[in-house]
């Protein structure tokens, strides 16, 4: 019987490659987040007053909400 060692982590193990293709898989990432709050700072302000009270909010959390929202 066999046994393989399934729990190795590659992280480091690319070296340059590998730390390049994480700072662009980092920058991506940011764009992407920066991205979703902007979306969801756009729909909710356009909403109403009325619409944003409906849902607990006022028009001064709709920046609070996109950031916070939009982070994992």
């Amino acid at each position: 019987m066999a046994a393989f060692d399934t729990n190795r982590t590659t992280h480091g193990s690319f070296g340059l490659i590998g730390r390049i293709g994480n700072l662009i898989a980092s920058a991506s990432d940011a764009v992407i987040e920066w991205n979703d709050a902007r979306m969801t700072r756009n729909a909710l302000s356009g909403l109403t007053n009325r619409e944003l009270e409906d849902i607990g909010l006022i028009r001064g959390d709709i920046d609070s909400v996109a950031v916070r929202t939009c982070r994992h």
